[in-house]
C-alpha cells in the first residue's frame, strides 16, 4: 500500500525529472554549441556545456524512469550548484537563483531518500536484506509497544 511520503517522493522525482529533461532537450534543440560557447566566459571549458546538457537530458529521463535515482539526483544537484555559483549568484535571490535552489533542494532530497515507488530501481535491485531486517525489526517493536 502506498503511503503519503512515498507518493510525495514520487511526485518530487517526476517533477524534477521532467524539468531537467525539458531543459536538456531545449539545449540540444537550440544549439548545443551555442550553449557551450558561453562557458569560457565563466572560466570553464566549453566541454562543460556539453556535459551539463547531457546530464540534464539523461538525468531527467533517468529520474522519470526511476533508474539510479540517487546517482542522477546527485549529478543534477552538482549542476545546480554550478549554475548558482557561476551564473545566478550575482543576480541575487529574486530573479536569480531562487528556481535553482528549489531544484537543488529537490535533488538533495532524492539523494538522501531515493524514490522506489513506480521505479525501475525497485524491480532491478530489490531491498537489501539488511534494510528488510531494519523494517521488520521496527515493525516488531511497534507491535510489542502497542
Amino acid at each position: 500500500m502506498m503511503n503519503t511520503q512515498e507518493a510525495g517522493t514520487l511526485l518530487l522525482r517526476l517533477v524534477l525529472g521532467f524539468t531537467f529533461l525539458v531543459h536538456g532537450v531545449d539545449k540540444y534543440r537550440n544549439g548545443l554549441a551555442d550553449f557551450a560557447a558561453g562557458f569560457p566566459d565563466m572560466g570553464l571549458p566549453s566541454f562543460a556545456g556539453y556535459l551539463i546538457a547531457s546530464i540534464e537530458l539523461v538525468g531527467g529521463a533517468a529520474l522519470l524512469l526511476g533508474i539510479a535515482t540517487r546517482l542522477f539526483a546527485g549529478l543534477l544537484a552538482c549542476v545546480m550548484v554550478g549554475a548558482i555559483v557561476f551564473v545566478k549568484l550575482p543576480e541575487g535571490f529574486i530573479g536569480g537563483y531562487e528556481f535553482n535552489i528549489v531544484l537543488l533542494a529537490m535533488a538533495i532530497y532524492l539523494v538522501l531518500n531515493g524514490s522506489r515507488l513506480l521505479s525501475l530501481d525497485a524491480g532491478l535491485w530489490p531491498v537489501t536484506s539488511r534494510s528488510s531486517q531494519s523494517v521488520y525489526h521496527s515493525k516488531s517493536l511497534n507491535k510489542r509497544t502497542s
